[in-house]
């Protein structure tokens, strides 16, 4: 299964989530695809993995050594 990243480009539609951890313009690791109520599980800058609205981010394509070393990049920084 392929590492997935997103990019938050809308922090408007947060509601009552927190938007401290969550950036405009940072990439996200994303686990899985949105569910049936538009939400998408994504590692923010607090380490964990939260739901947050899934039109606040748009997918990215990386090749396949650039998500290995991204993936890698942000579990040390959260570590």
């Amino acid at each position: 299964m392929a590492i997935k990243f997103v990019v938050c480009v809308n922090k408007e539609e947060l509601g009552d989530l927190s938007g401290e951890d969550v950036t405009i313009g940072h990439v996200y690791e994303a686990i899985g695809d949105p569910d049936q109520y538009g939400m998408i599980r994504i590692i923010d800058q607090s380490g964990e993995d939260y739901l947050y609205p899934a039109n606040c981010f748009e997918a990215v394509t990386l090749s396949e050594n650039a998500e290995h070393r991204l993936h890698d990049a942000l579990a040390r920084m959260t570590a």
